[in-house]
């Protein structure tokens, strides 16, 4: 009975580590914003988030018009910044570092 619960206790750890690593990263958004829009957008990270409120950008990533106010933004974003792979972390991004957020990004 132990070996069971030790087996079912490190399955619930592993398949908790790995839905973590999974999802959509912060950080994986900053450094994307950084690579791939900061030059299209002409602004910092900071001041890109800060264009709407972490309920906007919720909003807009819930009715899937993430990618159209992001090339509203930056006009001259390439199609390629804006692939949906890109988007989940780019909201994540933008959301922990909205302008009601009170978190400031280091870029």
């Amino acid at each position: 009975m132990n070996k069971i619960v030790k087996i079912a206790l490190a399955a619930t750890i592993l398949l908790g580590m790995s839905s973590v690593t999974l999802s959509a990263d912060v950080a994986k958004g900053q450094k994307l914003y950084l690579k791939k829009l900061k030059k299209a957008c002409d602004m910092n990270g900071a001041k890109m988030a800060a264009q709407h409120s972490q309920f906007e950008w919720e909003t807009f990533k819930n009715e899937g018009t993430l990618a159209d106010e992001l090339k509203r933004i930056c006009p001259s974003a390439s199609d390629d910044a804006l692939k949906d792979k890109y988007l989940e972390h780019y909201y994540d991004f933008f959301n922990e570092y909205a302008n009601d957020s009170g978190n400031v990004p280091s870029c």
